[in-house]
């Protein structure tokens, strides 16, 4: 992967960042994604923000190799420090946990006002990223799910506009499945929620074995509460 040719998942990404906007990778590690959509037109201005050391000597080195310094600003901070308030219209974040993005979001509320438009790539738990956008006025307008070397990737576009609408009455499920996901189930998508089942009911079967505290209770009753709405989902 490079900038030239970006991996899937960012690929993805990419695509949902609108032409003309002012864009801010967190988490930019070698700058791919910004250095891919300033060299193809599509923004003319991009921050690269990296919390760690060697990531941002990275992006630092990528951006001036490309010769792109005067368009992307590669910058040290953690999360959302490194843009000023309407300095962006567009965030992307990809390639970390939902939890530790749905914080990033949080601790930088502040940035977002200017900001049109959030994609968002969870490695894991995009839960954690549906909740938070739903109790923090962000509504999803898109979703896609792939596969890339073996690993499953969600992709969650959102602006800031009705935060139900693409929930309906199914928001217990769409907060877990993803309600764009939901409507299309695609392989991948059942690949994954068939996976996570199985996951469930093994960690339910330890969970009976193990000491009957309220805390071991409360998890297995949280556990078989999903398998039933994976089951619902797969038609099963």
């Amino acid at each position: 992967m490079n900038s030239e040719k970006l991996s899937l998942r960012l690929e993805i990404v990419a695509k949902y960042i609108p032409s003309g906007a002012r864009l801010a990778d967190i988490g930019s590690d070698h700058a791919y994604l910004p250095c891919h959509v300033v060299q193809k037109g599509v923004v003319p201005f991009a921050i690269a923000g990296e919390v760690a050391e060697g990531p941002f000597q990275s992006a630092t080195g990528q951006v001036e190799a490309k010769a792109l310094a005067e368009k992307i600003s590669v910058r040290k901070g953690d999360g959302l420090e490194v843009i000023e308030p309407g300095e962006v219209d567009c965030i992307t974040i990809a390639g970390m946990g939902g939890a530790l993005i749905a914080s990033i979001l949080e601790a930088g509320k502040g940035k977002l006002e200017s900001v049109k438009r959030l994609i968002l790539q969870p490695n894991i738990s995009a839960f954690s990223i549906r909740t938070w956008l739903l109790e923090n006025k962000w509504g999803l307008t898109g979703e896609e799910i792939v596969e890339e070397d073996g690993k499953i990737y969600e992709i969650l576009v959102a602006e800031q506009t009705d935060t139900h609408a693409a929930y309906g009455d199914e928001l217990e499920k769409g907060l877990l499945f993803g309600p764009f996901l939901l409507k299309e189930k695609n392989p991948v998508f059942q690949k994954k929620w068939h996976g996570e089942k199985e996951n469930w009911l093994k960690i339910v079967r330890n969970l009976e074995h193990a000491s009957a505290t309220d805390e071991n209770n409360r998890k297995k009753q949280e556990l078989l509460r999903k398998v039933q709405l994976a089951e619902e989902v797969l038609g099963q």
